[in-house]
């Protein structure tokens, strides 16, 4: 009967919930709809742990505003892990722009050498870094159809090149065992392919930016997942079923190599500007992430107002973007396997608590109304979690002492912030601070 009435409660308050003027003027600016936001995801995606976009999918239609996770944890344990749930994340966000700007000038480089090393090479991974945080500044419509643009094209060499490698395709190369020779990076492989498949829960910090999210989130979910595995099956099975298997040359920028052995030179630089494009959709699509998780911790009263404050001209979160492109600029100095490995720990962390979220959400309020649900029961759901689970924390076990060190100082400050703003900030009203209104936690969870 008390969760009954608790979620009565939440629903009420959800529908009268205060707002400020930047939750007021987002209210009246064009929403996101679904093409657009299924290229997003795409982006954020390819460009988590399987497993959690179903769990993801119930959340975002439960409780759909922007911040996403941080609103989930707050729900379920209360603010200090809502904070330290958003702190993990945002970090392994820009942390991942920054090894976004990196892998676009290893492509840029194989038709400049001028951008291989030096200080060449970092005045160009920061200057594109700052010409893409503007175009993300000009508004999230602009961001969602460039996206859609932007995907296309980066897509169209790799079809290309399945279908011309259809003639010389040998599927026993697909089965082939790992050459003697060549010693095998477990470490790398793991780390690598979690990096590519990460990030399906970023997309629940644009919640409130989405026309119907309750309708759109499923659909556009489940359509950039069969996106995302097409997008990497199919050009990796006909690359390496159309070529003798050198497992050495496999590193970054390979492909374009590969498009030169099957079809020529003209496929070889399509497919190395289809590889910048690529980032650049990455970029963007992770950039408009943290933005607006930010945001969303500012309505939650996490952070101070300011970070809600929306641009007059293109009504996007300017100060989550800024902060967000200048913690990008002063990590893009790192090792690229340090980055995706410091991305993939803070990552893992936040990970294990959205499902502990998830899990103790499901338990606390069992009727809540959930326009999309999981169709298992709390056993079932507990399975679900657990194989995902698993992974991540062997992804965290890969971790070296670079990545330990950088996770437990990011982890401290973390929760010195916390500290700092709920118990100093707000008593001495240093920085003002959103009324998110009655409490919604149940008395329970304190």
């Amino acid at each position: 009967m008390g969760d009954s009435n608790y979620s009565q409660q939440l629903l009420d308050h959800e529908e009268t919930l205060p707002t400020t003027k930047a939750a007021s003027a987002s209210q009246n600016h064009k929403k996101l709809s679904i093409i657009p936001f299924i290229f997003l995801i795409y982006f954020e995606v390819s460009g988590g742990a399987y497993g959690a976009e179903a769990a993801v999918a119930e959340l975002a239609t439960t409780f759909p505003g922007n911040g996403g996770y941080v609103i989930w944890a707050h729900q379920a344990f209360g603010p200090f892990w809502g904070s330290l749930i958003g702190s993990w994340k945002f970090l392994s966000g820009v942390i991942n722009l920054a090894s976004c700007s990196v892998l676009c000038i290893e492509y840029i480089k194989l038709v400049l050498p001028l951008f291989s090393c030096g200080a060449s090479r970092y005045f160009a991974v920061v200057s594109l870094a700052l010409v893409l945080s503007f175009l993300n500044y000009t508004g999230l419509v602009v961001v969602g159809y460039t996206a859609i643009l932007l995907g296309i094209f980066s897509l169209v060499p790799f079809i290309l090149l399945a279908l011309i490698s259809i003639p010389n395709i040998d599927p026993s190369r697909w089965i082939s065992l790992n050459e003697d020779r060549v010693k095998t990076d477990w470490s790398l492989f793991f780390n690598t392919l979690f990096w590519n498949l990460n990030f399906w829960d970023n997309a629940s910090s644009l919640a409130g930016e989405v026309d119907r999210p309750q309708k759109t989130f499923p659909k556009a979910l489940f359509s950039a997942g069969l996106l995302t595995c097409l997008a990497y099956l199919v050009p990796l099975l006909a690359a390496t079923g159309a070529i003798p298997l050198k497992q050495e040359n496999w590193v970054n920028g390979y492909f374009a190599d590969v498009a030169q052995l099957i079809a020529g030179k003209s496929l070889m630089i399509f497919l190395e500007i289809g590889a910048v494009l690529s980032s650049i959709g990455f970029y963007e699509a992770q950039l408009t992430s943290c933005a607006y998780q930010l945001l969303g911790m500012a309505d939650l009263g996490v952070l101070p107002q300011c970070f809600s404050v929306r641009s007059k001209w293109f009504n996007t979160p300017w100060l989550g973007i800024l902060v967000s492109t200048l913690i990008t600029v002063a990590v893009s100095s790192m090792n690229f396997a340090d980055l995706i490995s410091s991305i993939n720990f803070l990552y893992s962390l936040a990970m294990l608590l959205e499902f502990a979220s998830f899990l103790w959400l499901r338990r606390k309020l069992p009727m809540m109304e959930r326009p999309f649900r999981v169709p298992l029961e709390l056993p079932g759901l507990i399975m679900m979690c657990l194989i995902p689970s698993g992974f991540l924390v062997y992804i965290m076990s890969l971790a070296n002492g670079t990545v330990l060190l950088v996770s437990s100082v990011v982890s401290a400050l973390t929760i010195l912030w916390y500290f700092m703003t709920n118990h100093f900030c707000k008593s001495n009203m240093w920085n003002h601070f959103n009324n998110v209104g009655p409490k919604l936690m149940d008395p329970d969870l304190d």
